[in-house]
């Protein structure tokens, strides 16, 4: 339920809120936050509340630190794993100057830049993702290990699956929240697990991945568990994607899906160092059904973008290559970017490629570009790219090509 800052109001009266959390990510996509107290509420809402920026990454340095957060109130959720004698609320927000400018680094904007710039061009996307992750176990200090939860496989279950009550309060934790997994399984990896959403609007999709992201975190830890993102934390095991299937309707019905899929196999080489954003990127891609290519074919898990098969017959394409540690505000918004480039410019949608390419010899894998091997790689191709400085500030590019 969306409500509006009145409404919030009411509602922290009526619920016994004690404390606020005001959210917002850094351009890693790492959540940050800062609580107040229901008595700042409104001086949030009409002013903004005060943090220092300064050890922010990509927010600046000790320079012009100091930014304002104001709360989007149609974000609202109660943390259900916090204390009911007095709840604790999230609120999402947007990052300002001291004059009210949006900060250029704020990735939330972002995306809602770009949003509007597709409803100007009479498109709009739903974006729904699938998320792997692995949990290890804490060692007696509470740290955690190396060892897996278990040492079960694909779609596995108990007593081999030992994440399935884990999977099962998480998947809860979030309904209540109001965020509404569609399934949830035991993947490949001894210990790896993946949890699939419904399709959101692109916010919407982005805040609920962040979300997800410390929901598992805080509901594994009460199991004596780590949860772990990384794209490959085990090395001769399968690696952690986030599946990125996406749908795009033109307000005069026409299908637009091949321009999407042509835009992005276009613009992926200069926007992959934001999709797979550590070295360890790299150790996953080719690897593990994690496409190695720059091709699309329907239902194939060797490829860049596949299109699933739908009982529904919805049209669709999934997006493989990016991990878990992409910011989803910044991923979502070049997808839409590099779709828009497509639809605008009636790129021609490439062949598809029907066949297995982790299995194919070099003489037809050699017809294929290659996605980057490696994050330096990734990083030139973004810095070198008019495309991504057209839509990504400077800061952004400098935080992800310079690290």
């Amino acid at each position: 339920m969306k409500r509006t800052k009145e409404e919030v109001i009411k509602y922290i009266a009526d619920e016994d809120v004690r404390f606020i959390r005001l959210a917002f990510c850094d351009v890693f996509g790492k959540l940050k936050n800062i609580a107040i107290q229901p008595s700042e509420i409104e001086r949030a809402f009409d002013f903004g509340i005060p943090i220092d920026a300064s050890a922010i990454a990509g927010f600046g340095g000790d320079i012009r630190s100091d930014l304002f957060l104001h709360p989007d109130p149609s974000t609202l959720s109660f943390l259900p794993w916090r204390s009911e004698n007095g709840r604790v609320i999230r609120m999402f927000c947007s990052v300002t100057y001291p004059d009210g400018r949006v900060l250029e680094s704020d990735s939330r904007a972002i995306l809602a830049k770009a949003v509007a710039a597709a409803d100007a061009a009479g498109l709009r996307f739903f974006f729904g993702a699938k998320m792997e992750f692995y949990l290890f176990r804490n060692d007696e200090n509470g740290e955690p290990t190396d060892i897996p939860h278990d040492r079960a496989g694909y779609m596995d279950v108990a007593p081999e699956d030992k994440g399935e009550n884990v999977r099962r309060e998480i998947c809860l934790t979030l309904s209540q929240m109001g965020i509404q997994p569609e399934s949830s399984h035991h993947e490949e990896g001894p210990g790896q697990n993946e949890i699939d959403f419904r399709y959101a609007d692109p916010l919407t999709a982005a805040d609920d991945t962040i979300t997800f992201r410390s929901v598992v975190k805080a509901i594994v830890a009460k199991h004596g568990l780590t949860a772990d993102f990384s794209p490959k934390p085990i090395p001769d095991e399968a690696g952690s994607g986030l599946h990125i299937n996406l749908t795009v309707d033109h307000r005069d019905g026409k299908d637009v899906l091949p321009y999407t899929i042509a835009g992005l196999m276009d613009k992926i080489k200069e926007i992959t160092v934001f999709l797979n954003p550590c070295e360890s990127s790299y150790a996953r891609l080719g690897l593990c059904k994690a496409p190695g290519y720059i091709s699309w074919s329907s239902e194939n898990r060797s490829q860049l973008i596949r299109i699933p098969s739908s009982a529904q017959r919805d049209s669709r394409a999934e997006l493989r290559s990016p991990d878990p540690m992409a910011n989803p505000y910044i991923a979502y918004a070049l997808i839409i970017y590099a779709a828009l480039y497509g639809y605008e410019n009636k790129l021609p949608l490439p062949e598809s490629s029907d066949i297995n390419l982790f299995t194919a010899p070099p003489k037809v894998t050699s017809r294929y570009k290659r996605l980057p091997s490696s994050l330096a790689e990734a990083a030139k191709l973004a810095k070198n790219s008019e495309f991504v400085r057209t839509y990504m500030p400077e800061s952004v590019i400098s935080a992800y090509c310079n690290q």
